[in-house]
């Protein structure tokens, strides 16, 4: 039986196992405790020989100095492993868009580091979805996708808060975060969802749903942490110091708000989050005054500190707890504690309530699963929640609450009268919950179904996954990088002299990555590739090293083109450029995002040149200018180039440059064939190369195109250093 590395992402960062701090802000909610409970369920399983959980490194003042360790090991199979992205501080996820594929580098670094490829990748919501998505393009991978929560719901539900889209945009790159949500759901051999409420209804809004292969896994609860209320009464059973703190210590921060702290107690959990209704809940209780002699209220909405720092929302949404409480005259009968432990307090929370005879409410309207309700329902708390969405489906299945509309203050009050005055009906309740968490709502059952979906995937499509061939894994193992310009250098139209020769050499060296570098764009190169359909490259680099793909599938190496878009004002260069003599603009066809071409007339001098770079530098445009045979001029950013891309390949696949052969012909060969790289220059060179006579780890060939560079190939690998010719 195949055993498993399986690779998570949730890359926001604020993660850690021990004493994870679940509810610090909107971005450690419940996302966060699934993605643990699972790493370690996982780790636990036979068939997984190893797990880890990537997610981002932060070193920053305002947040523990454990989230800046690279690596916290779980238990032998398991680990968190922090990778460098978007800087340092912490952010929040909407902003580490434009710095994932910063992610997606380091982690193809890493995985050569450990000299450990995964076997499965698995994203956590759009941005960890969006990591693992690439990954899986590069390796060959099996993808799985979890959601969590999607763009489209979330867009819907701040439009009709009164947002506007562009507003939406820039605060939470939301057409971005939908448009890879698209691309995540017709690429994933897997999207795990928690109930079926999730895709007729989350996922409705996406074109792409019809692709998507969905499989209901739910997740479930630690029965060693979410065990029953009464287990405490057992003979042999024995609380662990931890515990023991744990129980004195929420006990006590409840009962300090309470008059008579022996009445049952209702209870809620979550954090400050306006979808969580805890609003509701105070409104129901604080106006039914028979409730409040039954019962007493206990509201536990994250973790606070000082109100007046918080964000904006949490601020409002606690402001607002604190004014119903105030409203109502609740003093006495309801408890709004400022922070709870989730490892070891929340579990004590529902206990101290299932003890009491109390009830759990949840309150939110449609919600995709509701892991509070099956963690209550595990200690033995009867519940109240929603008629729609995934509490109705738990409860339903589990037989042990009310479903009511949660919108009705009136019809919550009177579910949970009906519940704490009926002791039957209380036990039938409790009971059936705690049936249902050991049964149907375990962490080891969801990981059973995991790996039996791992197990489908690798036997229902076992050829399209050959990690050990793909091309990330020969361009991760490469021993040597040889990158050579096309026109005029591997071939000159019908000459093709020495290719076969090449491309024999090639096959006999799988080692090798063969690239192909060239000022053509895109649809010319693959026009070439088409006219010479024996040449394999792995690497194409295109428009003057603008474009970087992989393989004559002409995947797109998503993090060059972000690489090189810093400081890059097309427009504003094209305006200064219109001041200049001697230079055209060249057609349309000619243009791209990164790349201004125009024609040099005849009267092109050296003088022009240097003009053309004083008009960038005078007005603070920052560029790189190429000249090619006197006649073609090229603008591309400054962190473009054919030179820069062979050092950027060198950095994302970990392989010294001097482990590159470069060969070329013209004058936008010049920075890919200068410095540490082992430059090859064909005998039918252009005179702008002669600067790089004399030049280190330079090699003038004798003969021309793909001869010359097997001419150079041979004398680096008998002389391993520079002659000058």
């Amino acid at each position: 039986m195949k055993s498993y590395y399986i690779q998570l992402f949730s890359p926001h960062g604020l993660i850690r196992f021990h004493q994870a701090e679940i509810g610090r802000d909107k971005d450690t909610g419940g996302q966060v405790k699934y993605v643990l409970e699972l790493l370690e369920a996982l780790s636990k399983h036979p068939q997984v020989r190893k797990v880890d959980l990537f997610t981002r490194r932060i070193t920053d003042k305002r947040v523990s100095a454990s989230y800046s360790q690279p690596i916290e090991v779980v238990n032998e199979k398991a680990r968190i492993v922090r990778m460098d992205c978007g800087g340092q501080l912490y952010k929040e996820k909407e902003q580490l868009w434009d710095h994932l594929d910063e992610f997606i580098n380091n982690t193809i670094r890493f995985n050569e580091a450990e000299d450990d490829y995964a076997d499965v990748l698995h994203g956590h919501y759009a941005d960890g979805n969006y990591i693992a998505c690439e990954l899986s393009k590069i390796f060959a991978l099996p993808l799985i996708a979890t959601g969590h929560s999607l763009g489209r719901n979330k867009k819907r539900m701040l439009l009709n808060q009164g947002w506007e889209e562009k507003k939406l945009n820039d605060r939470f790159n939301m057409q971005r975060r939908i448009d890879e949500e698209e691309k995540v759901i017709a690429n994933a051999d897997v999207v795990i969802v928690s109930t079926r409420h999730e895709i007729e209804t989350q996922y409705m809004g996406y074109s792409n749903k019809p692709q998507a292969n969905f499989k209901v896994i739910p997740p479930g609860v630690n029965s060693d942490v979410f065990y029953p209320y009464y287990r405490l009464e057992m003979p042999s059973f024995a609380m662990t110091i931890e515990q023991e703190q744990a129980l004195y210590k929420i006990n006590s921060e409840i009962e300090r708000f309470l008059f008579n702290a022996d009445k049952p107690l209702i209870l809620s959990i979550g954090r400050a989050d306006k979808r969580k209704n805890f609003e509701a809940i105070i409104t129901s209780y604080g106006q039914d005054k028979e409730l409040q002699a039954m019962a007493n209220l206990a509201i536990f909405a994250g973790v606070r500190k000082d109100i007046t720092q918080m964000p904006e929302d949490e601020k409002e949404i606690l402001t607002n707890l604190l004014l119903l409480m105030d409203k109502y005259d609740l003093y006495g009968k309801m408890a709004l504690p400022k922070k709870n432990d989730p490892g070891v307090e929340v579990p004590e929370i529902y206990r101290i309530a299932a003890r009491k005879k109390g009830v759990f409410v949840n309150a939110t309207p449609g919600e995709n699963f509701g892991l509070t309700i099956v963690e209550a329902a595990a200690c033995g708390l009867p519940i109240v929640a929603s008629p729609t969405g995934g509490p109705k489906e738990i409860v339903e299945k589990a037989d042990n609450g009310l479903l009511i509309d949660v919108e009705d203050t009136a019809a919550i009050a009177s579910a949970l009268k009906k519940i704490i005055a009926d002791r039957a009906l209380w036990d039938q309740y409790s009971a059936n919950g705690i049936k249902a968490g050991a049964e149907d709502y375990a962490w080891n059952k969801h990981a059973e179904k995991y790996v039996e979906t791992i197990n489908d995937i690798f036997k229902e499509k076992a050829e399209k996954f050959q990690a050990q061939t793909s091309f990330g894994r020969k361009l991760a193992d490469a021993q040597l990088f040889l990158i050579s310009d096309l026109d005029g250098t591997l071939v000159e139209g019908d000459d093709l002299t020495g290719l076969e020769e090449l491309m024999n050499w090639l096959r006999e060296n799988p080692g090798v990555v063969f690239g192909i570098s060239s000022g053509r764009s895109k649809a010319l190169m693959q026009e070439a590739l088409h006219k010479y359909p024996f040449v394999n490259p792995d690497v194409l680099i295109c428009s003057a090293g603008t474009e970087l793909y992989y393989t004559k599938d002409f995947i797109p190496d998503v993090g060059w083109e972000k690489h090189i878009n810093h400081q890059w004002k097309r427009e504003q260069i094209k305006t200064a450029m219109e001041e200049l003599p001697n230079i055209t603009l060249q057609g349309a066809d000619a243009q791209w995002p990164f790349k201004i071409s125009y024609f040099a007339t005849e009267h092109f001098t050296g003088d022009d040149l240097a003009n053309v770079n004083k008009q960038l530098y005078d007005r603070k445009l920052p560029a790189k200018v190429l000249l090619t045979d006197n006649k073609y001029l090229d603008i591309i950013p400054r962190r473009a180039g054919k030179g820069n891309v062979v050092r950027y390949l060198s950095y994302k696949w970990k392989l010294p440059v001097e482990q590159f052969i470069t060969s070329g012909n013209g004058g936008n060969d010049i920075d890919m064939l200068q410095g540490q790289a082992k430059g090859i220059v064909v005998a039918n060179y252009s005179k702008e190369l002669d600067v790089l006579k004399g030049k280190r780890n330079v090699y003038f060939s004798s003969t021309p195109l793909s001869s010359g560079i097997l001419e150079g190939i041979n004398f680096y690998a008998k002389n391993g250093k520079k002659q000058d010719k």
